[in-house]
């Protein structure tokens, strides 16, 4: 009788986790998704909880554990600014596949006899991919804290190595499975899928850390799941499966968006330095030329505007800058000027990054728009306002068949009627190339910090 409430109870569980998951869908019902999904994983850990034959000590571990994590996702949460998010998934995504890797290999040393090939496989496949995940996540976390480079890592005989390293994990994991109890191959299999996860993650560039963070909350979902599978626990295998399967696609839609496949991402090296800062601005040899504005003239450039669209990019991010532009585009309604925001699927260091700082802001869902809904509006459009967005913004990703990014679809801004672009240099941005919407006869340049700009625009557009 208990059993079939604990089963029924990861029943509802698991429909608040689907349910909590296409609420997860819009902007507009995100945070109502991610609290239903949230009493979900709470009633599958007091189902398990209450089902749990465990000592009065061990309870008490656990409830001290619940009690610290708890504490310390609550503190992390508050603390953490918009720009640490990406970071912060990145750690979460690693954690988590440690901490099935962990239970998983913790499982296997209960045993005396050698476990079935039902619980030894989840076994072998938790631990394989729950410490890759782990190790691959940490490193993500590192190039997007500026801990290490953030630029693509290569030497020779790259492809090799980890491919070398593949095939001897998979080695390895034959060996364990046929062998659970032999604990050298399971060691090896162990320090191999921590390297994996390392040397995968170091060719990878800044450009590609919204499909890596995506590919990474995948991994850690399979992790789960496996793991679910060595514990017979439904809730897990399903949470899981959810996690894999929405981080394969989420992973899908970010390569589909840069118009390149998932193996081009991971082995490319996308992102390497085209050339010094002499290449920055020259072409052939020719210094290209661009022109620069001040916040006053730009504001008058806006006063006789009647449709303008913002571009946010990671730029503002780094700034906060998104509350100053609330500020300008409550200004500009004011004087009843049309506002909306063009945003691309991989704009920013994780996916709906952009999303989630304008949302913070309070901009009305209804004024954020996609990429593909967007560019139609740019040729009717009397101003851009691009906010720290390079690659996304590119047009050599239309007419350079040489760019590296030739046929990313890209958001296009330089068929506005003009194009304001705030940013503290000439410098490229993650894929390390020189942007030729800065040259276009329609653009100029408003240098320095974003959130200084955007409020001096906000001032002077109140003294016009």
């Amino acid at each position: 009788m208990a059993e079939h409430i604990e089963n029924i109870v990861y029943l509802i569980a698991a429909s608040l986790f689907i349910y909590g998951l296409k609420q997860l869908g819009s902007p507009r019902t995100a945070p109502q998704g991610n609290f239903v999904a949230s009493v979900g994983m709470l009633l599958a850990i007091i189902a398990v909880l209450v089902g749990l034959d465990a000592s009065r000590s061990n309870l008490i571990l656990i409830f001290a554990a619940l009690v610290v994590g708890s504490a310390i996702g609550m503190i992390v949460a508050h603390r953490v600014k918009m720009t640490g998010m990406p970071q912060m998934v990145a750690l979460f995504n690693g954690l988590g596949g440690a901490a099935s890797a962990l239970v998983a290999s913790s499982d296997l040393a209960r045993y005396t006899d050698a476990p079935g090939l039902v619980t030894t496989i989840p076994i072998v496949l938790s631990t394989l991919i729950g410490t890759l995940t782990f190790t691959g996540s940490i490193l993500a976390f590192g190039k997007l804290q500026e801990l290490v480079t953030g630029r693509p890592v290569t030497y020779p005989g790259q492809k090799v190595i980890n491919a070398l390293l593949l095939l001897g994990a998979v080695v390895l994991s034959v060996l364990v499975v046929r062998d659970p109890l032999a604990m050298p191959p399971f060691v090896a299999l162990t320090i191999v899928a921590a390297v994996l996860g390392v040397t995968s993650v170091l060719p990878i560039g800044g450009a590609d850390m919204p499909v890596v963070i995506s590919l990474l909350n995948s991994y850690s979902g399979l992790a789960a799941c496996a793991t679910g599978f060595v514990l017979q626990n439904n809730a897990l295998i399903i949470s899981g499966s959810l996690v894999g399967a929405s981080g394969i696609i989420l992973t899908k839609i970010m390569c589909k968006a840069m118009n390149r496949s998932l193996a081009n991402v991971l082995f490319g090296a996308f992102g390497q330095a085209q050339g010094g800062p002499a290449s920055v601005g020259a072409e052939d040899g020719v210094q290209k030329t661009y022109r620069s504005a001040s916040p006053d003239e730009a504001a008058m450039v806006l006063d006789t505007a009647t449709l303008v669209v913002v571009v946010p990019g990671y730029g503002m991010a780094v700034a906060q800058a998104q509350h100053q532009v609330r500020e300008l585009d409550k200004s500009l309604q004011s004087r009843g000027v049309e506002v909306l925001y063009g945003i691309h699927p991989v704009a920013g260091r994780m996916p709906g990054h952009m999303n989630v700082l304008l949302a913070e802001a309070d901009v009305p869902y209804e004024q954020l728009v996609e990429m593909e809904s967007i560019n139609p509006q740019f040729p009717r459009a009397d101003v851009v306002i691009v906010i720290g967005a390079n690659d996304v913004t590119n047009p050599a990703a239309r007419s350079d068949t040489s760019s590296p990014i030739y046929g990313m679809p890209i958001l296009d801004v330089d068929r506005a009627r003009s194009v304001m672009i705030l940013k503290r240099s000439m410098n490229p941005g993650f894929a390390g190339i020189d942007n030729d919407l800065f040259y276009k006869e329609n653009a100029m340049m408003i240098f320095g910090d974003a959130k200084d700009t955007v409020t001096k625009l906000v001032s002077s557009l109140k003294d016009l």
